[in-house]
């Protein structure tokens, strides 16, 4: 049968942050008396005595990397709501990342994308590994009132006590907000609260409004953690648009061919299974099918039943294993991509 591989796949295993630069120490960075890296210190002061939010961060799991709205977002409007489904059924195959074009609000939502954030006094810079840069402009100015719709939008920025709110707009519409395609159009505006707690944590809020797109807006909050000692390296989507041709198949397709398993072994799976440092993915059954929660938000998405022991997260374009032991436990989850297998400890 026909399969069609997702580009999320391919970003399920990119270079992890902590091979990037290995143990190079973090100027400035405060430690413990045997040398290692004291996140829990204060939050570094800039001249102007904000909160210093310079430096490399992840967003904590990737949930709303695979589902912006989350279990409580709003409804999409008719034209949008056929568009996700369409983007769903075809397995994500005409994503801007396919194309190797700008991802633009979504950069940075998915955990394993690190960002370096420069804060200087008027300007604040933020560059991600896939996606050009963000300027956002502290210095007073407003947003452009007819600007030229571009991919990453434009920024302006205000300090409320020791948050940093950001407001962009001016996006274009080519870009998918998450990386199962909710679409957004040229009237999207997002707000970001950017508020350092200590030196290693960071909480972000994202309000998105596109009264074009959705029945109201909705605010996403996500932990966003300081990466030591290590530093960012250039990524290059050069090859992708010249696959494109074997991405085929559906998910209607796979609906279709479905297998049923008896309700008895889908309870066997249902538990909680670790990715560090991402976080837990929780799969539960419903009696007839599996489902699946992924860690940092982003609601609950069905598993389509290939056999008894595997399914397809078709959210994710991966296929999930459970493995049982010789005495037909199940203490490991195996996520299959196309670089590998990715093996998760079940916890409880």
């Amino acid at each position: 049968m026909k399969r069609a591989i997702s580009v999320l796949c391919l970003l399920l295993i990119g270079t992890p942050a902590g091979a990037q630069w290995l143990n190079y120490p973090t100027p400035g960075l405060p430690r413990t008396k045997d040398g290692k890296p004291d996140l829990a210190a204060p939050a570094p002061r800039a001249v102007d005595g904000h909160p210093d939010i310079s430096g490399l961060w992840r967003m904590q799991g990737f949930g709303y990397g695979f589902n912006v709205l989350g279990a409580n977002g709003p409804a999409m409007l008719p034209w949008a709501d056929a568009l996700y489904k369409q983007r769903l059924d075809g397995f994500a195959k005409d994503d801007t990342d396919i194309r190797c074009l700008p991802p633009g609000p979504r950069a940075g939502l998915f955990a394993m994308e690190p960002f370096k954030i420069v804060q200087t006094p008027g300007l604040t810079i933020v560059m991600h590994e896939n996606a050009p840069p963000r300027q956002i402009f502290t210095d007073g100015r407003p947003l452009p009132r007819d600007p030229n719709p571009s991919w990453m939008g434009y920024s302006i920025g205000r300090w409320e006590g020791d948050t940093l709110v950001v407001t962009t707009s001016g996006f274009n519409d080519r870009t998918w907000l998450d990386y199962t395609g909710h679409p957004h159009s040229e009237a999207l505006t997002v707000t970001e609260r950017f508020s350092r707690t200590d030196f290693g944590e960071m909480q972000l809020e994202m309000t998105f409004e596109d009264p074009k797109t959705y029945t109201r807006p909705w605010t996403i909050s996500v932990p966003v953690h300081f990466v030591p000692d290590t530093e960012m390296l250039e990524f290059v989507c050069n090859e992708n648009e010249r696959d494109r041709h074997h991405m085929v198949g559906s998910l209607q397709e796979e609906k279709n061919a479905e297998a049923h398993v008896a309700p008895h072994i889908l309870r066997k799976y249902a538990g909680t299974y670790r990715m560090m440092p991402f976080g837990d993915f929780t799969v539960t059954s419903n009696g007839h099918q599996l489902l699946m929660e992924l860690p940092g938000g982003g609601g609950t998405h069905a598993l389509i039943t290939q056999s008894e022991t595997t399914f397809l997260f078709p959210s994710m374009g991966a296929y999930i294993e459970f493995v049982p032991d010789a005495g037909g436990a199940v203490n490991q989850m195996v996520v299959k991509i196309v670089e590998g297998d990715l093996p998760l400890k079940r916890v409880r």
